[in-house]
């Protein structure tokens, strides 16, 4: 049974928060930090904001470019790293503030970075399968990360959100393949009850990020018989803004590839939904018939792998919904002490 998307959305928050504001409140060197992440900014979450709310906006906008009511979505999968409650599903309260009925199957799902793909590739099967009509996939967080920490001048917030169902004739793009690697490679973590997470610094490159990508991206191909040439369009998880590129660049990919679904710089890493927003992104400005490869990473570590093929219904629903590059421009900076403030007051803590 084909499967395919038949609406996307996407959700940025306003605030944005500059390198160079990070490492001037620690005293570091802004030059040798823009060089080494090649991240300029960040979207930050706002006082009265997590990855539920996030997750909300997105999937509204994927309800209406799918042109769909919410009471006939049949799953609600939703991957995230930052789920506000430990004991309590996140779907559940999406679905609620959607107006879904009480009939769907509603599951939060996490796996580091890659849980927004693993959302997608749940509710693919399932549609795939028969069992429900439409399902839809989000990937949402608000990233955490310690004061002071490399992580800090990445860790970003969004969400992206994706119906899917096997009725051809909405279809905005198909999904053509999906595969997935996985092994136990820890170069990131963070323990139940622990503020924030830790890492194994350049531990996380060629083992984690490199070796799973890579594994996935060639994995996919030989699968659907592709070659680096045959995409319009690839996305690869995008920690910082310069991996996805030397990814790229090992698999023979061209930087006019990747173009469309490289937000990191802008935007930073939004976790769960990097790599879904830079899939929003290239629907966003996808022509008709247009290869879309899109390969996530999760620490732990895995990768999941889709190929995707646009359609002609896609251009039709570009504007019907606020776009991604919309989020992106719509901004407002605010200073350290400010985005430190913020993260005090919406999660209860005093540092």
């Amino acid at each position: 049974m084909t499967v395919g998307i038949v609406g996307y959305g996407a959700y940025i928050p306003k605030y944005r928060l500059k390198t160079e504001e990070i490492a001037r409140a620690w005293s570091q060197d802004y030059a040798k930090i823009t060089a080494s992440l090649a991240v300029h900014e960040k979207a930050v979450a706002g006082y009265d904001q997590d990855s539920v709310t996030l997750a909300v906006h997105a999937a509204e906008h994927a309800l209406v470019r799918a042109d769909i009511s919410p009471e006939i979505v049949g799953a609600l999968y939703v991957g995230s790293e930052s789920h506000p409650y430990a004991v309590k599903p996140s779907a559940t309260i999406i679905g609620t503030a959607l107006g879904c009925s009480r009939d769907y199957l509603a599951t939060d799902m996490a796996f580091a970075c890659k849980g927004g793909t693993a959302a997608l590739q749940a509710a693919y099967a399932l549609v795939a399968s028969d069992l429900v009509q439409y399902a839809l996939a989000i990937g949402t967080d608000v990233a955490q990360a310690a004061p002071g920490d490399i992580l800090e001048y990445t860790a970003a917030a969004g969400a992206a959100a994706f119906v899917v169902n096997s009725h051809t004739q909405e279809f905005l793009a198909t999904i053509d393949a999906t595969v997935s690697v996985s092994s136990d490679t820890p170069d990131f973590w963070r323990r139940s009850l622990q503020q924030y997470p830790e890492h194994v610094g350049r531990f996380t490159g060629e083992p984690s990020y490199f070796a799973h990508t890579c594994q996935a991206a060639e994995k996919i191909m030989a699968k659907t018989g592709s070659t680096p040439q045959d995409f319009d369009h690839v996305i690869f998880h995008q920690p910082n803004g310069k991996f996805p590129v030397q990814a790229g660049k090992k698999l023979g990919f061209s930087s006019k590839q990747l173009a469309y679904g490289l937000l990191s710089p802008d935007i930073g890493n939004s976790y769960s939904a990097t790599i879904l927003l830079g899939l929003t992104n290239v629907l966003d400005n996808a022509e008709p018939g247009q290869k879309i490869l899109l390969i996530s990473y999760g620490s732990g570590s895995g990768s999941d792998a889709f190929v995707m093929t646009t359609t002609d219904l896609l251009q039709e629903r570009q504007k019907s919904a606020p776009t991604t590059g919309e989020y992106i421009h719509d901004k407002k900076y605010i200073e350290y002490l400010q985005y430190r403030q913020i993260y005090q007051v919406r999660e209860g803590k005093k540092e």
